[in-house]
């Protein structure tokens, strides 16, 4: 008698994940935001399936910039009509929505097919350190930008303190 052992509820449970933008490199924190919401940190990653996890950003009006991007870098849309294009520099952009920088930087870094904007729903950004009801969604926290590996068995010595 054989059975199937597929892929459980828990394995595809969606974990929530806050990340602090404050003092990070635009490019490297939407290379990390972009891989949690694909779900390529875990175990049961599949390109077709869609397994990623929320990720909650806060203080997106203080994420940086390297080089002279601050200065160089424009935000183009076009409105449909001729001579429609709008052009807006990155210090304007980030007056007005900060969160737009890091959705559009998060969203070039995901695959471009029919699940990129289901991923890119599961991102919620906020300018400030309020994230409002989420907070109490949150599991794991990103202290230095990178997500923290599996934990190993606890030693003897490590018994009665708490893993963060």
């Amino acid at each position: 008698m054989s059975q199937r052992i597929g892929n459980t509820a828990l394995a595809y449970a969606r974990v929530w994940h806050h990340v602090d933008a404050s003092d990070r490199i635009l490019g490297k924190l939407a290379e990390r935001i972009a891989l949690v919401l694909m779900g390529k940190h875990k175990p049961i990653y599949d390109a077709a399936a869609d397994c990623g996890d929320y990720v909650v950003v806060t203080n997106a009006k203080k994420v940086k910039v390297s080089g002279r991007k601050e200065d160089q870098m424009l935000y183009r849309k076009h409105t449909m009509y001729p001579g429609g294009l709008k052009e807006i520099k990155y210090k304007e952009m980030m007056k007005r929505k900060p969160d737009e920088i890091i959705r559009q930087a998060v969203s070039g870094m995901l695959p471009k097919n029919k699940l990129r904007e289901k991923r890119l729903e599961r991102l919620r950004i906020f300018p400030d350190e309020d994230m409002g009801i989420f907070q109490h969604n949150v599991v794991k926290r990103w202290e230095d930008g990178t997500l923290t590996s599996t934990p190993q068995r606890a030693s003897k010595a490590s018994v009665g303190t708490s893993i963060q």
